[in-house]
């Protein structure tokens, strides 16, 4: 389990994070909501170890994190940023690939995985091409299936943090990246995930963290945190909340 514990972030003279309590449950899906500046990417860098807390604790499985060496650690935690400063010419499959370096089950098993998760991505038919020709769309799609690589299958114990995985990509590719996000936490590992979009937060998250000035504001199901009063109070955005007439979750509709 990864827990943050009274964590609090600070940069340059600005304290970006403070007072953050948060425990990652096997199996589920997180989502982490706020506006811009709310402190969504630097609560994922402290997760993952990026930037160091200027107070309280990250643990994982009740060590800090900081005490887990790297190849231990990149078994049970994987990380896709915001953006990626990948600009060597790789194939599509030796970047997946990249995902399987902390492991060592052989080639074909790592080519079986690789070939897998291209397939949950949706990147399959792009295997062979180079990297640097792809769109930011499939590029996203490619470091999403090396991050599944790197954990696949998935099982309980594992981390996943993802910061924005749905941003460049189209709706139908959304639904598919998330879906892809609920099958391996199905598997057993826990997911955290930053999004912007409250409605695919709505439909795929189990939890949602609602973060407003590096502060916590909310932190439960769907149907707790996103309330119109809540969402007014940190968003300035005025909206009706309807229940998905097939799912049943949380509809939300600007006024």
């Amino acid at each position: 389990m990864l827990r943050a514990e009274n964590l609090a972030v600070t940069r340059g003279s600005s304290r970006v994070l403070s007072g953050i309590d948060l425990a990652l449950q096997p199996g589920e899906v997180l989502g982490v909501l706020g506006p811009n500046g709310a402190g969504k990417s630097s609560l994922l860098g402290a997760l993952c170890g990026e930037l160091p807390p200027s107070a309280g604790l990250v643990s994982l499985d009740g060590r800090p994190l900081a005490q887990w060496n790297g190849p231990s650690r990149a078994q049970r935690l994987a990380v896709l940023p915001q953006s990626s400063t990948l600009n060597f010419a790789f194939s599509v499959e030796d970047v997946v690939g990249m995902g399987r370096l902390p492991h060592a089950r052989g080639a074909r098993m790592d080519g079986e995985i690789v070939a897998a998760t291209l397939r949950a991505a949706d990147a399959e038919h792009l295997a062979g091409r180079n990297y640097l020709e792809l769109s930011g769309g499939e590029r996203q799609r490619v470091h999403l299936a090396r991050v599944l690589a790197q954990l696949w299958p998935g099982q309980s114990g594992q981390v996943l943090l993802l910061d924005e995985p749905t941003s460049m990509l189209d709706p139908l590719h959304q639904h598919i990246t998330l879906r892809a996000v609920r099958g391996i936490a199905a598997s057993g590992c826990a997911v955290l995930v930053v999004l912007h979009d409250l409605n695919l937060a709505a439909r795929y998250c189990d939890r949602l963290l609602l973060l407003a000035a590096g502060q916590t504001q909310a932190l439960g199901s769907p149907h707790e945190v996103l309330r119109p009063d809540l969402l007014e109070a940190v968003f300035g955005l005025q909206v009706l909340v309807h229940s998905h007439p097939e799912l049943g979750h949380p509809l939300i509709i600007a006024r």
